[in-house]
């Protein structure tokens, strides 16, 4: 996934299509709640013109997440649809709006993007559904409760109080 600028514009009258199976596993050591990630299907095609090379591409596979409640494995599949644009002459100009990378040693290299995006794409948090799971559901003045039940608890302290109103109600 990576040309000089010589091939590209060798394919700028036909064009560039894309449909390759890449291995991202490095994503795990920079972000460490990934635990896994299938290789990485990159779909697309790039036009190449004078000044911009210039790719839509999709981006899909799944990645192994934790649960943000139990800590189980939730596999969360994704596509992401992205559009790269590589500045090829160094003359040409842009709007500071454009998203326009500049080469490195007069190649483009789609890779560092794909990462990226894949990246962004990460939710913050995921949830299983198995109910339990390595995480402990208590610990010291602390205790994971549903919603319903805190809400048919009633506090101790105020329990006489309730009383005393349904006596008068009646």
């Amino acid at each position: 996934m990576k040309w000089s600028i010589q091939q590209l514009q060798s394919l700028k009258d036909e064009g560039l299509h894309l449909n390759e199976s890449v291995d991202v596993q490095d994503l795990k050591a920079t972000d460490r709640e990934i635990r896994e990630i299938s290789d990485v299907r990159i779909q697309g095609t790039g036009s190449i013109s004078r000044e911009l090379a210039s790719f839509t591409l999709t981006i899909s596979g799944t990645m192994t997440l934790p649960c943000a409640r139990t800590l189980n494995d939730v596999e969360y599949p994704f596509s992401i649809d992205a559009v790269e644009s590589f500045q090829l002459s160094e003359w040409a100009t842009f709007d500071k709006d454009d998203d326009v990378h500049e080469l490195t040693n007069n190649t483009v290299d789609l890779m560092p993007c794909v990462r990226e995006r894949i990246l962004l794409e990460k939710p913050l948090r995921v949830f299983s559904d198995k109910p339990e799971g390595p995480a402990p559901k208590k610990g010291d003045g602390w205790e994971l409760r549903a919603e319903e039940e805190k809400q048919q608890k009633v506090d101790p302290r105020l329990a006489k109080l309730e009383k005393y109103f349904k006596n008068n109600d009646e």
